[in-house]
This record gives C-alpha cells, sequence and structure tokens, in this order.
C-alpha cells in the first residue's frame, strides 16, 4: 500500500496535484480539488503554492492513514478530530431518504443542546456516552409525545453512519435510550371550524385546497405534497397512496367536498397541487387560522388527525377509519377514539341548562 502525491501540469501552464494511489494490488489517481500551484511571479504568490502543496502533502498523509487503518477496528487519529457538527451537517447534505426534515430537526435539536450545555466545540472523540446521555435526556425536557424519541432515533442512525465510515470506533449511545410514549393527540378542527376556515379569504388558494383536501381524506403533509394524478381514479372517485411513513396502502373513496378542491386534471406523472416549502406552507396556516379566528394550535398534521377524529365523532367504525388512514395497527387508530368522545361530551356539556 502506497500513497505518493504526484503532480501534473496543465494546458494553462497551471499544475494541478493529485494522489498516486496503490492498494489492494491496484492503483488509481486521486484529483485533489482546489489544490493547484500556479507560475508565481512575486513573494506573495509563491507563499500561496507553498501552502498549498503543504495541505496536499498533508491530504496525502491523512490518506495513507486512512488504508493503512482499513480492516482494522480502529479509528485514524485525525477523524477523531473532525468538529462533530460539521460531521453531522455533511451527513445531511448526502442524506435522501424522506424523513431529512426530521433529521435536520435531530441536528438542530443538538445545536440547541450544546449551547443550552455552553458547548462551543465538540469532537468526535469528545462525544462520549455523557454527552449522548445528557442530550437523551435534554430531548425528554424539550420535546412532547413521540418528538424525543424520533430525534433521538434519527441521532443514532448518523452515529452508525460513523461508525461504518470508521469516523467512530466505538457508539457512544449504544446503551443510551428514549422510551417511546404514547404521542400526544394535536388540536382538531370540527367539521364547523374546517367550514369557518373554508369561508376565510388566504394569501395562498394552492394552500387552502390542499389542507381542505387533507382534512377530507386524512393524508399527511408529504403525501399531499407528492400526490399526482396517477393517484386518483376519477371513474370510480377513489384515492389510492402508499404512505411515504408507513409503506401502508391508504384506499380512500374522495368525498365531494374533496373533489371541489381539485383543479383540472393533468398528465398521470403531475403533481395536483403547487406547494411552497413546508416551513412556508405552516406560516401562510397560522395566518388562515387567525384571520378566522379559530384559537388552536392547528399545524398540517392536524388536517389528518381531524379526518380521523371527526370519522369516529360520527360513528363510524374504528377498523373503516384505520384502513382509509393507512395504519399499519388498529392501535395507532384507537388513540382517536378519546378525542372523539370528549368532542361528543363538550358538545353536550355546551347545551344550556334550564330548570325543570
Amino acid at each position: 500500500m502506497s500513497v505518493t502525491l504526484r503532480k501534473k501540469v496543465n494546458s494553462d501552464k497551471s499544475t494541478s496535484l493529485y494522489l498516486d494511489v496503490y492498494h489492494n494490488g491496484k492503483r488509481h489517481k486521486e484529483f485533489l480539488k482546489n489544490c493547484k500551484l500556479y507560475k508565481a511571479t512575486n513573494i506573495e504568490e509563491r507563499k500561496i503554492n507553498k501552502q498549498t502543496l503543504e495541505m496536499a502533502e498533508s491530504i496525502a498523509l491523512r490518506r495513507a492513514q486512512e488504508l493503512a487503518s482499513e480492516g482494522y477496528d480502529v479509528v485514524a487519529s485525525y477523524k477523531n478530530d473532525v468538529d462533530f457538527i460539521l460531521y453531522f451537517e455533511n451527513y445531511l447534505t448526502k442524506y435522501t431518504t424522506k424523513d431529512k426534515r426530521n433529521m435536520k430537526g435531530a441536528c438542530n435539536k443538538f445545536k440547541e443542546f450544546m449551547t443550552k450545555q455552553g458547548i462551543k466545540n465538540l469532537t468526535m472523540k469528545q462525544l462520549t456516552e455523557n454527552v449522548v446521555f445528557n442530550y437523551a435526556e435534554y430531548l425528554k425536557s424539550v420535546c412532547q409525545g413521540e418528538g424525543a424519541c424520533s430525534y433521538f432515533a434519527r441521532f443514532k442512525k448518523m452515529l452508525k453512519h460513523a461508525i461504518r465510515e470508521k469516523v467512530l470506533s466505538n457508539n457512544p449511545a449504544a446503551d443510551v435510550s428514549i422510551k417511546k410514549e404514547e404521542s400526544i393527540i394535536k388540536d382538531v378542527l370540527t367539521f364547523d371550524e374546517i367550514g369557518i376556515l373554508a369561508a376565510t379569504s388566504i394569501s395562498n388558494q394552492q394552500v387552502r385546497n390542499a389542507f381542505l383536501f387533507c382534512c377530507f381524506t386524512g393524508l399527511s403533509w408529504i403525501d399531499v405534497n407528492e400526490l399526482k394524478w396517477k393517484h386518483l381514479d376519477m371513474r370510480n372517485l377513489k384515492l389510492s397512496k402508499v404512505r411515504a411513513k408507513s409503506g401502508q396502502l391508504a384506499v380512500v373513496n374522495l368525498h365531494k367536498t374533496a373533489l371541489t378542491l381539485l383543479p383540472e386534471p393533468g398528465k398521470q406523472e403531475e403533481l395536483i397541487f403547487s406547494l411552497p416549502s413546508h416551513t412556508g406552507a405552516l406560516k401562510t396556516l397560522r395566518n388562515w387560522l387567525k384571520k378566522a379566528e379559530i384559537e388552536k394550535h392547528i399545524t398540517w398534521h392536524c388536517a389528518r388527525h381531524s379526518f380521523a377524529t371527526n370519522l369516529i365523532y360520527y360513528d363510524q367504525d374504528v377498523t373503516i377509519v384505520s384502513k382509509l388512514l393507512g395504519h399499519s395497527s388498529l392501535k395507532h387508530t384507537m388513540r382517536y377514539t378519546h378525542i372523539a368522545e370528549e368532542l361528543k361530551r363538550n358538545a353536550i356539556n355546551s347545551l344550556p341548562e334550564i330548570t325543570v
């Protein structure tokens, strides 16, 4: 095994630096980005060339250390000094799974934790089990329902990736866990409130129609955001889509109100709604609710909760509701029965008292 720093003169008279790597009986070149030497005409330019060459030599040394450590349960010393947040953010740039927004949330929560703890810098070597334990405790103190468990699961997923890349030799989160708690049912909109919202003007009609469509179909943000005409059977008035979160197929008969919210049909692969970012949509939603004078903490996911709760409120079988939502288990749907019963109690209690 060998790593040799070599030079290649280019047509513009500059000199590119590259690594001549011989490993496992094979040889290949690895060109170094932004590592070029230029013809120096003064002291300053010679100084820049010298710094570039020194940086390339350092990279060559590190590459040799990396190859030498392959096959052994060790981490090259320079990897231990990698900044943890920079590594996490670099991991995010290459992350393509659909839960990327949640993964970003885990990173942001760790940044908040560092600020709270007064930690200015943290290397991979300094990420101890004690630090991870304190992060888990922080998540439990600031997140509700399944939030803490969700963020921590994604944090651990990133650490496993670091181990595969031999940036970490052992997992500091291996013996740290957050027990999954029963998720908190968020506020829901009654049909009366949905009607008030529909009658209230809004700055973005696409957001309006998509949110109301979710109230009548039970789609989540990610599912309505990627909803295409191929998911709709307009002849039989049905929506069929595999949920991004669970992978379960949800088949929903389209309500008359849902049909009125659809634009003119397009090509099979065309998106039905043209929506802004999730953050932008939430901002529009909050302003819309304020204008409608609905004093509830409503997020986009509340449209899905409202759909389920209203079905149960109007005495639909919980098994049917579970299938409409595309739930993988009936226990997930049972949560909505409690809030539906509470709505019924509130409706009865709202009747005026009379003397009999």
